[in-house]
């Protein structure tokens, strides 16, 4: 056997400092590794998965002075929260928007060190032929204004809006999270909305953020995300993505964190501790438990059908593409995002990446990242890029467009869980003493979602870990 141990890599001295000072290098991934010929080691919790979810377990276990090893298969923490670097630019694996309102990652996080950047708070959407704005008329009063008679949705559409946004705010999350649900299409029809504002605004807006344009996602999530909208900015991080796990990775103690290093089965069945065995073969064990961070489909295959039936739902995906441009050859300066509402086309949205965050690009050089919903498979990535150019040639000028550069492209291909009804988004995290489960699906497919469940899965273990202890004490 060999043992995987952590050290300090020479080319990226600031892993363990503050998550000030934090800063990713994927190149020097594999210098955080060497190799010895001792026993494995036995540790009090095992985390498998370094998404959000194992990130926020293994803080929270941190916290209560629990040592643990993170499992990460990949040569990255993060998840599906992942930024390359390519020429420069800073391309985060798919659309990704962190809402500041989120009540978990304003526990968890440091926002001021994340070096957060606004959107606008509003969008402009291409309807029949041109582009119209709609904004939030708390903070953009006179474009509220001038956008009453434009053509996406009615007045009393947009007196819906303010009237959604009054009943929201005067929930708790908790009472959001449990209430009766419906699909969102359902709810928006039954709160009166028009079809002409449901399909140019939020089939394109939220259907971008579910990932989901028939709106067939639970009504409680729109509950909870229209209220962090209307609580907070829609910003990306000045170092991308990414920058939300790492710092979270920084504040882990040196050694606890195992990168390129893939759990194939966790086995409880005779033995007093859990173990865990790696696809090179190795055995990990643990005194208190395993906490399993991956994403669904992968975590049923880990436990073995420990975790129980699951509910057969179409995968949300994506396909993120990206164009590089000279600053010049773009149309506009502003941090907004485009929605397409004309209800044509593959486009679900688009911005200017370096509009929002400078640092997403060189300094004379503009991101432009482009959205689809679906992986369309059938298509190569050729075919979607000329697709993709012949329709934004008829959002801007045809001759800007064609300018444009094609860069990388992005299929996910599971990008977001399935939360049509019925969802249980309070789901316990416990399967049996010494195994839990965390990830978005068990609680709202956000990053919240993540945060809370990563949380639950640690606190469950600690409750677990007490009761025992107090048995213990009373028998002895």
């Amino acid at each position: 056997m060999t043992i995987i141990t952590l050290s300090l890599p020479c080319t990226n001295p600031s892993f363990l400092s503050s998550p000030k000072r934090f800063k990713f290098n994927p190149q020097s991934c594999t210098q955080l590794f060497s190799t010895s010929s001792s026993p494995l080691p036995k540790t009090k919790v095992i985390v498998i998965g370094g998404g959000l979810a194992g990130l926020a377990a293994a803080n929270h276990l941190n916290s209560h002075n629990i040592p643990f090893l993170l499992l990460e298969a990949s040569d990255a923490v993060g998840g599906r929260l992942r930024t390359d670097i390519v020429d420069g630019f800073l391309l985060d694996r798919g659309f990704q928007i962190f809402i500041t309102a989120y009540p978990e990652a304003q526990k968890l996080l440091n926002y001021q060190s994340l070096n957060l950047h606004k959107f606008y708070s509003g969008a402009r959407i291409f309807y029949d032929g041109q582009f119209h704005t709609v904004a939030d008329p708390l903070r953009h009063f006179w474009d509220s204004a001038k956008s009453l008679t434009n053509p996406i949705g009615s007045l009393v559409d947009k007196l819906l809006i303010g009237s959604t946004r009054i009943r929201v705010l005067t929930k708790s999350d908790e009472e959001i999270l449990s209430a009766e649900e419906v699909p969102t299409i359902d709810l928006l029809k039954k709160l009166g909305f028009s079809d002409s504002i449901i399909g140019s605004f939020f089939r394109p807006f939220f259907g971008g953020i579910f990932f989901d344009p028939e709106l067939e996602t639970t009504s409680r999530l729109f509950d909870f995300i229209f209220k962090c909208l209307a609580l907070g900015n829609n910003t990306l991080p000045a170092n991308g993505i990414s920058a939300i796990p790492e710092q979270l990775a920084a504040r882990l103690p040196s050694g606890s964190i195992l990168l390129n290093t893939k759990a194939v089965s966790v086995d409880l069945d005779g033995s007093e501790s859990p173990r865990v065995r790696l696809q090179s073969g190795e055995v990990l064990s643990s005194e208190l438990g395993v906490i399993v961070a991956v994403e669904e489909p992968a975590a049923v295959q880990l436990l073995a059908g420990r975790s129980g039936p699951v509910p057969k739902k179409p995968v949300r995906s994506t396909v993120c593409l990206y164009f590089t441009a000279n600053r010049d050859q773009i149309p506009v300066g502003d941090p907004v995002l485009f929605l397409n509402g004309s209800g044509k086309g593959i486009v679900n949205n688009m911005f200017f990446a370096t509009n929002v965050a400078p640092s997403y690009g060189p300094p004379d050089k503009a991101l432009v990242s482009v959205s689809l919903i679906g992986l369309y498979e059938s298509e190569s990535d050729d075919e979607l890029v000329g697709k993709v150019v012949q329709e934004l040639s008829s959002w801007f000028e045809e001759k800007m467009v064609k300018e444009w550069k094609h860069l990388r492209t992005y299929r996910v291909g599971f990008a977001q869980p399935n939360q049509c009804p019925p969802t249980d988004l309070n789901k316990n995290p416990r399967i049996e003493s010494g195994l839990y489960v965390c990830g978005d699906y068990l609680t709202s497919a956000t990053f919240d979602g993540a945060l809370v469940s990563g949380r639950r899965a640690a606190q469950s273990l600690l409750k677990d870990r007490a009761s025992l202890r107090l048995k213990n004490l009373v028998l002895f």
